[in-house]
């Protein structure tokens, strides 16, 4: 069991070394292009899982560009804009593209005039050629070569929306659809967002993967430790000290997360996800209550004991489902790379597994325990009326700390 211990603990450190690495990959440096192709300079757009890739000719004034936006399927419509103008979407001359019916790529070009346009063709201000368009994967790439204007720095735009008819309709007025702009200088390689998008879109991910490692993380792997070590002779009192240890971090590092939540929200008036705002205030006031429920911790034979157990264990058990669901509500709202959600759903997958495995053999070594000493098959002090024992633990194979 002391090697059992070991091994979880390790499996631990790299479950969170694993999400940290993720945390900082760069996902358009890495994308590797059909037939070859590559361009010179790249960066990762701040909504809506997009990415520019492009190659600025200073001689000519000509850049060849490809807008990827991932996460899309048949049903929606997609495009990339240069606005000579302004930083918002009215004068932008667009790169739009979706799949027509009969499967095939439908790309032009669409000087927006209006907030209620239907992106219809026309050409631009300035020259665009070799307009086509991919898809493949629930990923759309647009390809044009382009003469921008102001020697390469330029304001940008890009959008998504449904399909309506076989034609694009009307995109969403809200969340990430009316955050989607920035500057560009394709000269220099350099891209900002809007209205400090930039520094907006690194708090949004830090809450993200703060609020993953914690509540998300953490927590559960505390909740293992709990649960199944103490049945180890050896790992008493080590496993109560390695779960306060690990749930306090949790809860340290979620308060981070948290707090980074409410700035962002300060900080972006007018959108609300009401949603995930309320389940992180009712985890935050219940990780709280936690903390301080641990300081009011009756002894064993205390006879508030047994409800000490039960406020104590089904809180962490709310705590530990609310964070999960709530990362997962988060992840819809930032949109980010589809590997983003299936990294996690890995990780909660894997913990569920240990958790599978461990509770059958902790069954297994109390079981042959009590067989070799002679005692009853059941736990001891378990009844017929209510199911606990003296120490108030149900029909499990676990000691009190």
């Amino acid at each position: 069991m002391d090697r059992f211990l070991k091994q979880l603990l390790v499996c631990a450190a790299l479950v969170v070394s694993s999400m940290a690495a993720l945390s900082s990959a760069q996902t358009c440096s890495s994308y590797a292009f059909s037939g070859n192709k590559v361009f010179s300079s790249c960066t990762d757009l701040p909504y809506l899982s997009s990415f520019l890739h492009w190659t600025y000719d200073s001689s000519t004034g000509k850049a060849q560009i490809a807008y990827r936006h991932a996460s899309v399927d048949t049903s929606k419509w997609v495009a990339w804009a240069i606005n000579p103008t302004a930083k918002g979407m009215v004068g932008a001359q667009a790169l739009v593209a979706y799949r027509q019916a009969d499967g095939t790529m439908k790309a032009y070009t669409s000087p927006i005039t209006g907030y209620q346009t239907q992106l219809q063709e026309g050409d631009l201000s300035f020259n665009v050629s070799d307009v086509s368009a991919t898809y493949a994967s629930n990923e759309i790439i647009i390809f044009a070569t382009i003469s921008p204007p102001s020697n390469g720095a330029v304001n940008q735009v890009w959008q998504d929306g449904p399909l309506s008819g076989g034609a694009p309709s009307v995109h969403a007025t809200t969340g990430a659809n009316v955050q989607s702009m920035g500057t560009l200088n394709l000269a220099s390689g350099q891209a900002g967002a809007s209205g400090g998008g930039n520094s907006k879109l690194r708090k949004r991910n830090t809450h993200g993967v703060l609020n993953a490692v914690s509540w998300g993380t953490l927590m559960p792997i505390g909740a293992i430790i709990a649960r199944y070590l103490k049945v180890s002779k050896a790992a008493d009192p080590a496993w109560f000290y390695l779960h306060v240890a690990c749930q306090s971090s949790a809860y340290i590092v979620g308060v981070a997360g948290w707090a980074t939540g409410l700035k962002l929200g300060s900080e972006s008036p007018g959108i609300t996800y009401s949603a995930h705002r309320t389940i992180g205030i009712v985890l935050f006031c219940l990780g709280t209550l936690q903390v301080f429920a641990l300081l009011l911790r009756p002894k064993k034979d205390h006879k508030y004991r047994l409800y000490w157990n039960v406020y104590h264990h089904s809180m962490g058990y709310t705590v530990i489902i609310l964070s999960i669901v709530n990362i997962f509500k988060g992840f819809n709202i930032l949109d980010p790379e589809k590997k983003w959600k299936d990294a996690y759903i890995g990780v909660i997958a894997a913990l569920g597994c240990v958790a599978v495995a461990l509770e059958a053999f902790t069954w297994y070594v109390v079981l042959k325990r009590r067989k070799s000493q002679g005692g009853p098959k059941l736990p001891h002090g378990m009844n017929g009326s209510n199911g606990y024992n003296h120490n108030g633990y149900g029909a499990r194979p676990h000691q009190e700390a």
